[in-house]
């Protein structure tokens, strides 16, 4: 029987989950943008196909950091002390990329200067978020009430740098199969043979990093293989891999192959959360009493009850807004200057 901290657990999980489904793909068609357009036309056509959505989709990183804040504001303390520079960076990203996007369509003097900012303002946050979860999964050095006591450099290790390489790739891959969706003609052309082999390097980075994450991270390991639900969410993963990759056999069926992308990052999300559970930042090198847990670093039951009356009037909005939102600007996209 799930409580409220375990609800919460859950639907902050969906929150940052549903970020990274959404903003990832535009996350990652920034990240591609020098890559895969080849002139003015092309690059107006990518910046166009995430323009009337990519703010939108950042609220859910806002929805999922003021729930973390709310149900569990021990770890919102934590992570916005110990994680402070990355978390810093990651805004500096999200925050050149918004300026970039902006500028770059009405000052095309700097338009050299908006291309390289909305480059790096993508690809900073996509690569850190996963060095995040990295750490997340791994385990930090904890005191007594919880605050971390490690350094920067700590957050670099090998597992979770590996984590945010496979970040990057998947979010890589999801970006080129939208660019594939919006795009006609030799850019959709590319966009798809990008996303195929980005794939492939994103499944291959995956595989790496779950065999050093046997040795690396074995009490997250062994609560993914002894659960029910952590083979439910490999056996996910492996179908939306595989469902994608069968789509992207058939150009005409670019939709359906980023839908298996979609799946294949939620089962991701779901495999961490179910490896991490009780737990939701473990410590590491330090006693395990002083991990933050579901239940010990939850909110009181009277805050959570409110919340949750509150989300489940709320989200239902949201996601009938997001599914208008896609459906008014579905279709391909075509170069103009205004953009959007």
């Amino acid at each position: 029987m799930l409580d409220l901290s375990d609800i919460w657990f859950v639907l902050v999980g969906v929150l940052l989950t549903g970020y990274a489904v959404l903003d990832g793909f535009d996350l990652g068609a920034g990240a591609l943008y020098p890559f895969i357009a080849r002139g003015e036309d092309e690059k107006r056509v990518v910046r166009a196909s995430i323009g009337p959505v990519w703010d939108g989709n950042e609220v859910w990183l806002v929805a999922g950091g003021g729930a973390l804040f709310a149900a569990f504001p021990a770890v919102y303390a934590m992570a916005f002390s110990g994680f402070y520079l990355a978390i810093m960076l990651v805004l500096f990203g999200l925050i050149v990329r918004a300026v970039s996007l902006e500028f770059r369509h009405r000052d095309e003097g700097w338009a050299r200067l908006w291309d390289f900012f909305f480059f790096l303002g993508s690809a900073l946050p996509a690569l850190l978020l996963g060095v995040a979860v990295g750490n997340v999964i791994r385990g930090v050095p904890l005191n007594e009430v919880g605050d971390y006591t490690g350094s920067f450099l700590d957050l670099l290790n090998p597992f979770s740098l590996l984590v945010g390489l496979s970040s990057l790739a998947m979010f890589l891959s999801h970006g080129a199969a939208w660019i594939a969706v919006k795009a006609e003609g030799a850019l959709e052309d590319r966009a798809r043979e990008w996303r195929s082999v980005l794939q492939a390097v994103f499944v291959a980075l995956v595989v790496i990093t779950s065999i050093y994450g046997i040795s690396a991270v074995t009490r997250h390991a062994d609560n993914v293989l002894e659960r029910p639900l952590g083979w439910l969410a490999i056996g996910v993963f492996l179908a939306g891999v595989g469902y994608a990759r069968w789509q992207m056999q058939r150009p005409e069926r670019t939709l359906k192959a980023f839908l298996g992308s979609a799946v294949s990052i939620v089962a991701l999300a779901a495999i961490a959360a179910i490896g991490n559970w009780p737990d939701i930042v473990p410590a590491r090198g330090t006693p395990e009493s002083t991990s933050l847990t579901v239940d010990g670093a939850s909110s009181g039951d009277t805050t959570l009850s409110v919340m949750l009356i509150i989300t489940v009037i709320g989200l239902p909005l949201v996601l009938l807004y997001t599914s208008y939102l896609y459906r008014t600007f579905r279709g391909k996209v075509k170069a103009a200057p205004g953009e959007y």
